[in-house]
């Protein structure tokens, strides 16, 4: 189990650039649009976006190189990309440059949300899948808490403080890209393409006292008992394609993303000072780092379905307040405290299940392309959403949008209760059967 944990937390750190690459942007957002005179649409759209749009492309081509070369060999790309795209970033000298490089970090995160998942969920025992899959996105605030107090600490380094901000990145992207090769591949991913006696090594690997014959043998005939022709958008497979699309789509209205991108400027919005809002956007790190700790170690206890009520009471309740802050004019550390609650409500239930929840729902055979669907829509609309908020918030106001976000979190809510199925410590193989139609 121990070698199963070093394994699972190696692919996780994927994670953990992912978060830092998406929100280290933040502290060089007002910068770079006062350095290149951009307006607010194309800083919108082209600076802040580009990234995001990467990631949408890595998202939708991400099952290709998972499936065709491995996982193992997929995620030390993935490493390589995030170090161009560091090192790019900071040396860029005109918005197309540093947008090329913000693009070439976002693949590298589109397709890490498919082949670390995947990694992890086919290697972790049933009864603690959640909370090993969970680590990805436990890393993932990880990153994104660096993000932020990087970002702090370099703030005082002059006019190319964001120069700094965004190179740094390079030295965890390196360590990780190293650290891939001590790991195995994917023993379910060695059976799909025929390596049977590699992939039974590895199982014995990962548990030496249990016989995985059985597995091995049930794996590869579940395997050959399926049309390779097959689609997630067969019929059969209709429910868990819809699964998830509502988690991805539910995840990316509560506004995250959007948030996430422009705390800074949120806080500032909210009437906090400059160095305010980069030490607030600090707190927001270690509320997001602590309540995902909560959620993971719960997730194998009470459930998906569980975290997710809680999450979505909480979006609704902290939404709700801070469109209200915003409306009232409420200053000072009330609209922190309501985006702590929010952050809080994420961590623990959307943040918390969604890389686990979609590496879970579909079959062996047809993982990657269900993944690559899940994290696709999740991207795109990561992509959009945020593109328009500065345009957004000159127009309608912040009060406005942040009362749309909970009015999706509702929906959400809904969502939940009627037709969101539990997952929780169910092997598989067993999942893909009970779900299709």
């Amino acid at each position: 189990m121990k070698k199963v944990v070093y394994w699972s937390i190696v692919a996780a750190l994927a994670g953990l650039l992912f978060g830092f690459d998406t929100v280290v942007i933040s502290g060089a957002d007002k910068k770079l649009q006062s350095l290149w005179q951009s307006s607010d649409s194309f800083h919108g759209f082209i600076v802040m976006a580009m990234a995001l749009w990467g990631t949408v492309a890595g998202a939708f081509i991400g099952a290709v190189p998972t499936q065709r070369f491995g996982r193992k060999k997929t995620l030390f790309s993935i490493g390589i990309l995030y170090t161009l795209s560091a090192l790019g970033s900071a040396f860029a000298n005109d918005p197309y440059t540093f947008a090329a490089f913000r693009f070439i970090g976002g693949l590298g995160v589109g397709i890490s949300t498919i082949a670390a998942p995947a990694y992890i969920s086919e290697i972790a025992p049933a009864k603690h899948r959640g909370r090993l899959v969970g680590l990805y996105q436990f890393s993932l605030v990880f990153g994104i808490l660096l993000a932020f107090i990087s970002n702090f600490l370099l703030s005082s380094l002059g006019e190319n403080a964001w120069r700094w901000m965004m190179g740094v990145e390079a030295f965890p992207a390196i360590a990780f890209t190293l650290l891939c090769l001590g790991i195995p591949e994917s023993p379910r991913w060695l059976l799909s393409v025929g390596k049977k006696d590699q992939a039974k090594a590895i199982f014995l690997e990962i548990d030496p006292n249990s016989s995985f014959d059985d597995v091995i043998n049930d794996l590869t005939a579940i395997d050959n008992n399926q049309n390779k022709t097959e689609s997630i958008f067969d019929k059969k497979y209709r429910f868990p394609l819809l699964l998830a699309f509502y988690v991805a789509f539910f995840n990316q209205l509560s506004g995250i993303n959007a948030f996430l991108y422009y705390a800074p400027r949120i806080f500032e919005e909210g009437g906090l000072g400059e160095n305010a809002s980069l030490l607030s956007s600090v707190g927001i790190g270690i509320t997001n780092l602590l309540f995902t700790f909560v959620g993971i170690s719960l997730i194998d206890k009470q459930g998906r379905r569980q975290l997710m009520y809680y999450g979505s009471f909480g979006y609704i309740i902290s939404l709700s307040l801070v469109a209200c802050a915003f409306y009232f004019s409420w200053g000072g550390i009330l609209i922190p405290l309501f985006l702590f609650l929010f952050i809080a409500a994420h961590a623990i239930g959307q943040g918390a299940i969604i890389w686990v929840y979609i590496s879970e729902i579909f079959p062996n055979h047809l993982r990657n392309s269900g993944q690559a669907f899940g994290t696709s829509v999740h991207w795109v609309l990561a992509a959009v959403i945020p593109s328009f908020v500065p345009l957004m918030f000159s127009s309608i106001g912040a009060g406005t949008v942040f009362a749309i976000f909970a009015f999706f979190m509702v929906l959400q809510l809904v969502f939940v209760h009627f037709m969101m199925p539990e997952t929780k410590g169910v092997p598989l193989e067993e999942l893909s059967n009970s779900l299709m139609k």
